[in-house]
């Protein structure tokens, strides 16, 4: 029997997971105010200290209001796409303060404190006989995915920068990393930009080409994707339209399990039904997920500790990482 093809999709709420284990017994609105990495949280602390510069200040006050939730990407593109006075450089700012805000909170001695996504990998080294890890794709920034994956395999990990695949599982960072300076594509070494906060955005430029193409076959091949901290936000329509073209590319759809509150599974089912194998926490291999996750848990850790036990059973108490979720 063939071994069943998986592959992961990792949004910000990912990352936020790790802090969010380290930090368990902090309350949960002021941790998330101060430290969380989900979107609604780095674009409210971005949108205050943007408001501190008079320049950026400047003609915008009317609508760059702080207290109310914040969508940091749809307001980068109004800027863009309005005539607003000085806007190179306020999107500037503001893309600026978004890579500060992240990093500031990312420091070598947090990340080296995560265990959650060196768990993922070291789940998979020991499953390889069952299933079979095809890729994982990332939206995020970070190299949090990366540290992850050398501390597990001992080995650089594939970006596909290239239109060589190489052997190695791929990692793929959709928008880029802050960690990519030194980049060699076409013969040519040097610091590849991040594809930038907004809504309208550019893949078809090196090395985006390659990982994007190398996306799309890795969806178009998987037999599950499993999607943790990423709501599959309406900004991202190039997302969702790669997920879309995957679909169309195959005989039949590929499973989508939502690993996320079930708030978060009820969003896309209702926004992307006509994906037609979502998944929600719940129902996910059933009955492999027991407890009720609230709003204090954190769905990608409940889920490593139930799969973990369901594939290694009492060798899970072995492991180094994945026992932390236990």
């Amino acid at each position: 029997m063939p071994l069943r093809k998986v592959a992961y999709l990792l949004g910000a709420g990912a990352t936020h997971a790790e802090i969010l284990t380290l930090e368990v017994n902090s309350p949960n609105e002021i941790f998330r105010a101060s430290n969380g990495l989900l979107i609604s949280d780095v674009s409210k602390r971005v949108m205050k200290n943007a408001q501190a510069n008079p320049r950026f200040k400047k003609n915008v006050e009317q609508v760059t209001f702080i207290e109310g939730p914040v969508n940091i990407e749809l307001l980068i593109s109004l800027f863009e796409s309005n005539r607003i006075s000085d806007v190179d450089f306020k999107v500037q700012h503001l893309k600026t303060l978004v890579h500060d805000d992240i990093t500031q909170r990312l420091s070598p001695t947090r990340k080296n404190r995560f265990y959650l996504h060196k768990a993922l990998f070291e789940l998979h080294k020991l499953v390889d006989d069952r299933e079979n890890l095809t890729g994982i794709i990332s939206l995020n920034y970070d190299d949090v995915l990366d540290n992850a994956y050398e501390r597990i395999h001992k080995a650089k990990p594939n970006h596909c920068h290239t239109s060589d695949k190489g052997d190695s599982c791929p990692l793929l960072q959709l928008h880029g990393s802050f960690s990519w300076t030194n980049i060699k594509t076409y013969g040519k070494t040097k610091a590849i930009s991040i594809i930038p906060l907004g809504i309208n955005k550019n893949y078809l430029v090196p090395p985006y080409n390659f990982i994007w193409s190398r996306a799309f076959e890795i969806l178009a091949q998987c037999d599950v994707l499993r999607v943790i901290g990423c709501s599959l936000n309406q900004n991202d329509i190039g997302l969702v339209d790669l997920l879309f073209k995957a679909h169309l590319a195959r005989p039949d759809a590929f499973e989508i399990q939502i690993i996320d509150f079930p708030i978060v599974g009820d969003q896309i089912k209702n926004s992307y039904g006509f994906f037609q194998r979502i998944v929600k926490l719940e129902d996910i291999e059933k009955p492999l997920i027991a407890d009720i996750v609230t709003d204090a848990g954190s769905p990608f850790k409940v889920w490593l500790r139930a799969k973990g036990e369901r594939m290694l059973a009492d060798a899970i108490n072995q492991t180094k990482y994945l026992k932390k979720c236990l």
